[in-house]
């Protein structure tokens, strides 16, 4: 079969965007669209200056005999700004306070079209980083650990706070909830991570910190380190923080019940850098 460019471009374009972080060989576009490597180089810098303008990510590519082209995700400012401030009146919705001034996010989090934009967006924060993994708690941040997992190209990690028989033999560790300064316990299966992992926590939200702490906590038990904390909302009103560097999308600043009221902004994303 005999490609013409303008195909060429579309599955290649297609190909890439579904191998975020892969580094994919001249020969292999060559031999899978029967042209020449030039030719190829010269359509991977069309997609480049394309991927450029509409903020798709960058392309870069590693000469070499043994290099190639690698996609990775990053995403103009500009662009996903609406999408925070849209983000921010649905959290604001007052039909979502619940009982004791607990927010509904379950609709949010199991939307796969917003777990994917902000996973993206995550994504492009840490483009730069050299992860392994991404780390959650279960159950909320499932759908954003692998929203943010997708472009990052890497497994998910799931911590738990009770035994699953199906999992093995687990590490677990005792940590402080930083909201009820309670004692609880979290646990991760030995085979779910490699000894010396680069991980990238993300949860739904965050308070104090507590539950990212023990995260924390857990990933020394692997000799592994953390490579930043993404969190989908952050609560403004907390005295005793644990944690100091990490990215937000959303910040929830008051919370009235009785006047059933929840006033929200932007979160650091644009600013912490």
């Amino acid at each position: 079969m005999s490609w013409k460019r303008s195909e060429r471009l579309i599955d290649m374009t297609n190909y890439l965007l579904n191998h975020p972080r892969e580094l994919i060989s001249l020969t292999f576009f060559s031999e899978r669209y029967k042209a020449a490597k030039s030719s190829i180089s010269e359509d991977l810098t069309i997609l480049k200056d394309i991927f450029d303008q509409q903020g798709i990510g960058k392309l870069v590519t590693i000469p070499g005999a043994s290099g190639g082209v690698k996609y990775i995700v990053k995403i103009n400012e500009e662009q996903v700004k609406p999408f925070v401030s849209e983000l921010c009146q649905i959290i604001a919705d007052p039909d979502r306070l619940l009982p004791g001034g607990y927010l509904y996010m379950a609709d949010i989090v199991g939307n796969p079209t917003i777990m994917d934009q902000v996973g993206r967006m995550f994504a492009s924060k840490y483009a730069d980083k050299d992860i392994d993994a991404v780390m959650t708690v279960a159950t909320k941040g499932i759908t954003l650990a692998y929203g943010t997992a997708r472009y990052l190209n890497v497994p998910v990690v799931i911590v738990r706070k009770d035994a699953k028989i199906t999992e093995g033999s687990t590490v677990s560790i005792n940590y402080v909830s930083g909201s009820t300064k309670r004692i609880q316990t979290m646990l991760l299966a030995k085979k779910s991570l490699k000894d010396g992992s680069n991980v990238l926590i993300v949860d739904d939200f965050m308070k104090a910190g507590g539950t990212i702490n023990g995260m924390i906590s857990l990933l020394n038990e692997f000799n592994a380190s953390y490579a930043g904390i993404a969190v989908l909302v952050e609560s403004e009103e907390v005295e005793d923080r644990l944690i100091d560097q990490y990215t937000s999308l959303v910040k929830l600043s008051n919370v009235d019940v009785r006047e059933k009221q929840i006033s929200v902004h932007e979160g650091n994303y644009f600013t912490n850098s």
